[in-house]
């Protein structure tokens, strides 16, 4: 039984570390304790709990998860602090012991969180009672904790899938957050009506590999897809990140002709050397990769296509480097998420026994960080002078308000031509020149 009074009237402060899947439920865990009365504290106010949503893709993201963890106690002296992610999933046990920390929840319990916060709550006055962590074995994590939220952002972000069944070699993912599973198609469609309702206009898809949505409900990704492009009201979604061998050509055919599905994909590569990819136990090759890059730029010509790379991974010969370097450098693509190789205990890979240096792989990343640039600046640029619209979003305090196009261009309005109720709106602009640091494109209003 949850005492609903225990939470009113009390404020709490979130702090989230790694993807987009992460932002989103940190945003759904934000809105059922406001429903029980909680606040959200303002900066700088103390909080009464602290929450802290964790990553744990690399070994920097446990570092940066430890210090905030360390951070929030701190700040918020005598908080009831509860830590859950992946990084809480992997390492609940000496999460628990971080001084501060009163409220461990692994990937299956992250779900009920208010009921574990209630039951601590009611136990609180007994000290045995403090520092309680919960997570189960991988292979039972089963729950599916529903997510469609934009939190203090325009876009919503929703949780379509969960977990994932690809245990590449070098990837943690799969023991933080279990085997792939999926809600029903209608009960996604249900919550993207709901977002409209409440006045949205762009959602994000999401989830840890939503080209697998299906494994729990044997239906597949196309056909909700084709269900969410039927709702009244959203004017548009964006396939957050899709695995090469499930990025199906039917569904590149059917985005390319749909009414709200962008023209922007993203899709991980990470090894543009089939050696590299074979030792990561990815389930594709450089062929595949490269058909499907060409289809979406032959179906969708304006499209935006950003790719995830790793580098410096063992096994990474600086001729599989070269080899990879050559490969982005041939295809049409519009930006490189580059990613350092981090070791993570427990994985496959620390079986291979070629190893590079952290010099390297920094020279290495610096090397592909600028193909990048040249990349998207050399897309931005063919837009420039053109009309487009753009899906404005509210300025943080001091910084030009931005939105962007239709495939994915960044776009700038100066605080001069700025307004708060453009905060969600389409408005269409003509694309000018680049700003200061060539991250966005200058927005004239039409």
């Amino acid at each position: 039984m949850i005492d609903s009074s225990a939470f009113q009237g009390k404020k709490a402060a979130y702090y989230t570390l790694g993807c987009k899947l992460n932002f989103s439920e940190t945003s759904t865990f934000g809105k059922m304790l406001e429903d029980m009365g909680v606040i959200t504290a303002k900066k700088g106010e103390k909080a009464d709990i602290c929450l802290i949503n964790t990553c744990s893709v690399t070994e920097v993201a446990d570092h940066k998860c430890r210090q905030a963890i360390h951070r929030m106690v701190r700040n918020n002296p005598g908080a009831f602090v509860i830590v859950t992610g992946c990084y809480a999933q992997l390492e609940s046990e000496n999460v628990s012991k971080i001084e501060g920390v009163d409220l461990v929840l692994g990937a299956n319990e992250k779900a009920h969180l208010i009921q574990y916060l209630s039951d601590a709550w009611a136990q609180n006055s007994d000290a045995a009672a403090l520092h309680q962590h919960y997570s189960v074995k991988t292979k039972e994590i089963k729950t599916f904790q529903p997510s469609c939220s934009r939190g203090n952002r325009t876009r919503y972000f929703l949780k379509v899938q969960d977990g994932c069944n690809y245990y590449c070699t070098y990837c943690t993912i799969p023991f933080a957050r279990g085997n792939s599973r999926n809600p029903s198609i209608q009960s996604l469609v249900a919550q993207c009506e709901q977002a409209a309702a409440e006045g949205g206009k762009e959602i994000v898809i999401t989830g840890v590999n939503i080209g697998d949505f299906g494994q729990t409900t044997h239906e597949r990704f196309i056909d909700l897809v084709k269900a969410m492009d039927q709702v009244e009201g959203i004017k548009r979604y964006r396939i957050s990140s899709l695995e090469p061998d499930l990025c199906d050509d039917d569904l590149i055919e059917y985005c390319a002709q749909s009414r709200a599905f962008m023209p922007h994909f993203h899709i991980p590569l990470q090894s543009g050397s089939d050696e590299v990819l074979k030792l990561m136990h990815r389930r594709y090759d450089k062929a595949l990769f490269a058909h499907k890059v060409n289809l979406i730029k032959e179906k969708m010509p304006d499209a935006f296509i950003g790719v995830d790379v790793m580098v410096g991974c063992r096994g990474e010969t600086p001729e599989c480097f070269e080899e990879c370097y050559e490969f982005l450098k041939s295809l049409p693509v519009t930006q490189l998420h580059v990613f350092p190789y981090s070791e993570r205990p427990g994985t496959a890979a620390l079986k291979i026994p070629y190893v590079v240096d952290e010099k390297e792989k920094k020279k290495r990343s610096k090397r592909l960080l600028e193909l990048s640039d040249q990349k998207t600046q050399e897309f931005y640029a063919q837009y420039i002078g053109t009309e487009a619209e753009v899906l404005f979003e509210k300025a943080p305090r001091g910084k030009a308000m931005h939105g962007f196009t239709k495939n994915y261009i960044r776009v700038e309005l100066s605080p001069a031509l700025a307004k708060e109720e453009y905060d969600n709106q389409l408005l269409k602009v003509r694309l000018g020149d680049f700003n200061h640091d060539k991250t966005a494109l200058k927005g004239e209003l039409l």
